[in-house]
C-alpha cells in the first residue's frame, strides 16, 4: 500500500524492485516476487539445479542478504518455492 509509511510511489516501487532484484541475484532462481507490500516474497527455483535442502539453504541465505542489504520495516517472509511437474501418457 504506497502512502502507508509517507512514503512516495517512487520509493515504494524501489523497494519492491530492491527486494526482487536481490533474490534473482541467486544462481537457480527462476523468477521472484514481492507481494503483500514487500512484507513477503516468494522465489521460484528451478528443481533440476536446486534439490529440497538446497531449496531450504537458499531460503535462509536470502533472509541473511535481505538482513545485511536492504532497510525495511518489520519482518520479511521468504517463501521458496520448487515445483516438479511430471506429465507421461499411456496409449
Amino acid at each position: 500500500r504506497p502512502g502507508a509509511r509517507r512514503d512516495s510511489y517512487e520509493q515504494y516501487v524501489k523497494r519492491l524492485e530492491e527486494l526482487e532484484n536481490l533474490a534473482n541475484s541467486f544462481p537457480g532462481v527462476e523468477k521472484c516476487y514481492a507481494i503483500q507490500a514487500g512484507r513477503e516474497i516468494r522465489v521460484f527455483i528451478e528443481p533440476s539445479k536446486i534439490d529440497d535442502w538446497g531449496a531450504m539453504r537458499l531460503a535462509r541465505e536470502i533472509a541473511n542478504r535481505i538482513e545485511q542489504q536492504l532497510k525495511y520495516p518489520g519482518e520479511i517472509k521468504v517463501q521458496v518455492i520448487r515445483d516438479m511437474r511430471i506429465v507421461e501418457y499411456a496409449r
